[in-house]
């Protein structure tokens, strides 16, 4: 009976950096509320999202340029490791360093956005919900829909630029579906969010042989439309800068509406992973469904919300899984 009783002091040095990581991450009353949700923070931090939207706002004016750039920095998080802004976290080997991530830009308005709620909210809000909150706002402020974001992720302490793994701009039908069934999200989806192209650019390396040596052709994409090809030819000439950006929407690259679908029915699609939502016959209804509806653009919205808020939570890190940022490009 009186063992019972007995204290080990051994315990004390293996709980005690179980309960102060644990106080660490519980730094308001909803920790231990499901999250992702609609309105998490709540009293801890009532402002966040005019914060942030004030913050998107200054830096959508400055350069409308951070719109896609944030778009698809949110993309290249969650589709590696989840949303858990692993893909912020600077150093050597670290997510930034990888190939398709070199060209990331908009890293100083989520730093911004996240000095600001240190002052506001002090250890409260994470920089993988301030990045969900800005890829929403930069959509809406060019044009496109608006939608409530469900909040309450945590940051992710591990980023290797070996883990990066996205979908590349020559992928077919067959690999895109596989990438996006990974990450638990379907065919609609891939279109959709593809979809989000209608602004933002492209270097001329990424896409230029399939504009004049088509796998090793000697010539264009036979799907790309006869008049496109001397335009981008133009813009991307083989002795060219392969740096040179285009815009990913011909005729439409800064805001955000229906004319990226629009230009793979009729054969202007930049990227090959693109006019290949065209050609499938898996995924060419999709394109005609949106693009036959009476309110093309607002079904079109109505759709990416749902994709962007399904995408949004991708293996959130909750718990003890994750912590809540000081600095959006260092672990604390």
């Amino acid at each position: 009976m009186g063992s019972s009783t007995n204290f080990n002091p051994c315990y004390v040095n293996v709980l005690l950096p179980f309960f102060l990581v644990l106080a660490a991450n519980a730094t308001h009353k909803n920790f231990f509320l499901p999250r992702p949700r609609i309105g998490y923070y709540g009293s801890a931090c009532w402002n966040v999202e005019s914060i942030v939207r004030s913050v998107v706002e200054s830096n959508y004016l400055a350069n409308p340029a951070n719109a896609p750039g944030i778009l698809r920095m949110h993309f290249h998080d969650c589709f590696v490791q989840g949303c858990d802004a692993s893909v912020l976290l600077a150093g050597p080997n670290s997510e930034r360093t990888a190939i398709p991530n070199l060209s990331l830009r908009g890293f100083n308005v989520i730093e911004e956005a996240k000095t600001q709620l240190e002052i506001a909210c002090p250890r409260t809000v994470s920089c993988a919900d301030i990045l969900a909150l800005a890829a929403r706002d930069f959509v809406s402020l060019a044009g496109g829909p608006w939608w409530p974001v469900p909040l309450g992720r945590l940051d992710g302490r591990v980023s290797l630029a070996s883990n990066v793994i996205l979908p590349g701009p020559t992928d077919s039908v067959a690999v895109q579906k596989l990438r996006f069934a990974e990450k638990n999200l379907n065919t609609q989806d891939l279109v959709v969010l593809a979809a989000g192209h209608t602004i933002g650019t492209a270097g001329c390396v990424v896409f230029r042989d399939r504009f004049f040596n088509y796998d090793n052709t000697g010539s264009p994409d036979p799907t790309i439309a006869p008049s496109f090809v001397p335009q981008i030819q133009a813009q991307c000439p083989l002795n060219g800068d392969p740096a040179t950006r285009v815009v990913l929407d011909t005729g439409s690259g800064d805001q955000f509406d229906t004319s990226y679908l629009n230009n793979l029915r009729n054969g202007r699609g930049l990227l090959e992973s693109d006019q290949v939502l065209w050609t499938n016959p898996e995924t060419r209804p999709i394109v005609e469904r949106l693009l036959g509806l009476r309110f093309p653009f607002l079904i079109f919205g109505l759709e990416f919300a749902r994709s962007m808020t399904k995408m949004s939570q991708i293996e959130v890190k909750t718990g003890l899984d994750g912590e809540i940022r000081r600095v959006c490009s260092a672990v604390n």
